[in-house]
């Protein structure tokens, strides 16, 4: 049978502290700035900042960057992404509490002051 791909998949991770109220909008992400894991796939994690136009989501999203102390992030993940073979669909929280226990440890390190000062009044990190 030609033409027939096999995907193992996992439960979905829940980031959210609570899920009532929270925002989130379909976003286009890309695999900029994302490395590949031992098995060649590359992953943007739940939780993961990431920046972009809100007013133009079908324009690749990117991992949010830090520069000269300022992080220019708009959202991040709900869910996550494999962006191996270039552009995804994704969900960006752009209103929420995201619980940052849930988060694997990389992620939890991306969540920086920078990035939760550039987030502030739209999204909120608990533990």
């Amino acid at each position: 049978m030609s033409g027939i791909k096999t995907e193992t998949a996992a439960s979905v991770n829940q980031i959210l502290f609570m899920t009532q109220p929270y925002a989130g909008v379909s976003v286009v992400v890309a695999n900029t700035g994302v490395s590949a894991d031992a098995n060649g796939k590359k992953i943007l994690k739940a939780g993961t900042p990431i920046s972009g136009n809100l007013e133009a989501r079908t324009t690749a999203f990117v991992k949010a960057t830090t520069t000269s102390g300022t992080s220019n992030a708009t959202a991040v993940l709900l869910y996550d992404v494999d962006v191996t073979e270039g552009n995804e669909n994704a969900t960006a929280v752009i209103f929420g509490f995201v619980d940052t226990s849930k988060l694997d440890s990389a992620t939890q390190a991306l969540i920086t002051s920078e990035v939760k000062t550039a987030l502030k009044g739209n999204v909120t990190f608990l533990k």
